[in-house]
C-alpha cells in the first residue's frame, strides 16, 4: 500500500493522498447517504463538462465509515499561488473570478436548487430566533429562480491550476443549481472571515466581470451567513450574526 500523506483533518473526515489518488475518509458517524450524495453531485458536475477529478470509488473504510476516492490532480492551487506571490493577488483574483463565472454558465438541473436548500437550512435553525428566520425566508422567496451551477464553496484552495494553464475544481459537496449571486456571496463571506481587504477586491472584481449589481450579491449575504452559522466554526459567530441582522432592517 502506498504511503498516506495527510492533507486535511476535520471533525468528520480525513483527507489524504495515497499514490495517484486522493481519499476522503469519513468518520463512522458521518451519514452514508451524505457520502453517496457527494459522489452523485460530483458525477453530475463531471457529466456537465466541468473539469473535476475523476471519481475512482466509494467504499467502506476500515473503521466502519465510508471513503470517497478520486484521482490526484497534479498542479498548484490558486491559494498556494497567492501565498507564494502576494504582490500578484489582483491577477489571481481575476483568474478566480474568470473560472467561477465560466463554471456558472453550466446548468445541472439534477442538482438541488439553491433556494430550496437555503430554505430548509434556515427553517430548521436554532441559532437565530423566529423573527430573524421569517425575514430571511421572505428574502429567499423574493429571489429570482435561476438554474446556474453554483459550487457552494468557490475559494482559491479549491481551484487547481495545472502546468499547462488549465484548471480543475475540487470539493463539490455543497454544489447546487440556482443563483450565481448566492455563490458569489458565499465566496465573499469566506474571504471576509479571513481577509476583509481581499474580500472587497473579490466582490468588486466579480461584479465587474459578471456584470452583476453589487447590491444583488449583498442581498444574499444575510442568507448565506445564516447557513454558515449552523456550522459553529470558532471565531465566526460575531461577524456572521452582524450580517444576519441586516435582513431585519431592510
Amino acid at each position: 500500500m502506498a504511503n498516506r500523506q495527510i492533507i486535511e483533518e476535520t471533525s468528520n473526515k480525513t483527507v489524504y493522498k495515497e499514490g495517484d489518488r486522493i481519499v476522503k475518509e469519513f468518520k463512522p458517524s458521518h451519514p452514508k447517504s451524505n457520502v453517496f450524495n457527494e459522489a452523485y453531485i460530483h458525477a453530475c458536475v463531471e457529466e456537465a463538462g466541468v473539469s473535476v477529478p475523476h471519481i475512482i470509488s466509494v467504499a467502506p473504510s476500515a473503521d466502519g465509515g465510508w471513503a470517497l476516492a478520486m484521482e490526484y490532480v497534479e498542479g498548484t492551487t490558486l491559494q498556494q499561488m497567492m501565498d507564494d506571490a502576494p504582490d500578484k493577488k489582483e491577477e489571481y483574483i481575476e483568474k478566480l473570478v474568470d473560472i467561477q463565472t465560466e463554471v456558472c454558465t453550466h446548468k445541472v438541473p439534477k442538482l438541488r436548487n439553491t433556494r430550496y436548500k437555503m430554505e430548509d437550512v434556515i427553517s430548521g435553525m436554532t441559532e437565530i430566533d423566529a423573527t430573524a428566520r421569517y425575514e430571511l425566508l421572505q428574502r429567499i422567496h423574493g429571489m429570482k429562480r435561476h438554474t446556474r451551477l453554483c459550487h457552494g464553496d468557490f475559494v482559491p484552495s479549491n481551484v487547481v491550476i495545472r502546468g499547462d494553464g488549465s484548471y480543475c475544481i475540487l470539493d463539490w459537496a455543497h454544489a447546487t443549481s440556482g443563483n450565481a449571486g448566492a455563490d458569489a456571496a458565499i465566496t465573499y463571506m469566506r474571504f471576509s472571515l479571513q481577509d476583509p481587504e481581499l474580500a472587497e477586491l473579490y466582490l468588486k472584481t466579480y461584479c465587474r466581470k459578471a456584470d452583476m449589481a453589487l447590491q444583488y450579491v449583498q442581498s444574499w449575504l444575510p442568507i448565506v451567513a445564516a447557513a454558515q452559522l449552523t456550522k459553529h466554526v470558532p471565531g465566526e459567530k460575531d461577524l456572521l450574526e452582524q450580517w444576519v441582522s441586516v435582513a431585519e432592517y431592510q
